[in-house]
């Protein structure tokens, strides 16, 4: 009977934690868990930030490296102007938005919270032009605005840390701590009871990013032409339910899906 009592009383804390620390993504609607409080995210955000630039080179290609931060910078008006017009400019209180290009081969890109995105020069050949790189700095900075961050480290926390504090965690277990940090902003792979939630934050952040790249003035059907040269190059691709990712063809039927629902939000920038 006690242990009935127990598990009673802990399904009924995680329910009550759930309401409480309810939140709703923005364009989607989608309720989600988020238990760390912006400011720690954008405090752990910065200090992780900077010491992955400590420690990566930077690209010399001055061409390479303004297009990423002319079309960064394009995709930051968007994401204001959305805030300001629905009435959530307060939402984006700390943001230090800014975006580099990282020397490195892998075919990748990230956004931390507060706007810090890295592009590696390895995603160039895919993105082509501005229009390519826009599908992928909208995508990722989705991630952030759609705050998938906190809500992947508030469940990792929860499963893989009993709950502890993130302050708490990077404090007494600092290179675990990086480690899930890293690893819930794309820079590795988590399998196991986050698996599902990641592949439903690939398709909540292409749905947002098609939003705000058409409000930045790229036309969103560049995004399935990108996402065709990205499955036409790889090698080999393991079965979507082992995967964090949408399987291609998935992930490309979607966006078809959802381009009339973003077109409107499409004018070319003066």
């Amino acid at each position: 009977m006690r242990q009935h009592t127990v598990y009673t009383i802990t399904i009924l804390g995680i329910f009550s934690l759930f309401f409480i620390s309810c939140a709703t993504v923005p364009v989607t609607g989608r309720q989600q868990l988020r238990l760390i409080p912006m400011e720690s995210m954008l405090t752990t955000s910065f200090q992780q930030y900077d010491q992955f630039l400590e420690t990566n080179m930077l690209s010399k290609d001055e061409h390479n490296t303004r297009m990423v931060k002319t079309v960064g910078e394009r995709i930051q008006r968007a994401v204001e102007r959305y805030y300001r017009e629905n009435n959530m400019s307060h939402k984006l209180k700390g943001y230090a938005w800014e975006f580099n290009l990282v020397e490195s081969d892998d075919v990748n890109a990230w956004c931390m919270p507060g706007g810090k995105v890295v592009i590696y020069t390895g995603i160039l050949p895919y993105t082509k032009d501005e229009s390519g790189l826009a599908v992928v700095i909208g995508h990722e900075v989705a991630h952030a605005i759609a705050e998938h961050g906190n809500e992947r480290m508030s469940q990792m926390l929860f499963y893989q840390m009993g709950g502890m504090a993130l302050g708490v965690a990077m404090a007494e277990k600092p290179a675990e701590t990086q480690k899930l940090w890293m690893t819930a902003f794309g820079v590795g792979a988590q399998f196991g009871v986050i698996l599902p939630y990641s592949r439903l934050h690939e398709r909540e952040a292409d749905h947002l990013g098609l939003v705000f790249m058409a409000m930045a003035g790229y036309d969103p059907n560049t995004a399935v032409e990108f996402w065709k040269r990205m499955a036409r190059d790889k090698e080999s691709s393991p079965p979507e339910f082992l995967s964090t990712h949408p399987s291609d063809e998935t992930r490309i039927n979607a966006i078809k899906k959802l381009i009339p629902e973003v077109m409107p939000y499409y004018t070319k920038e003066k």
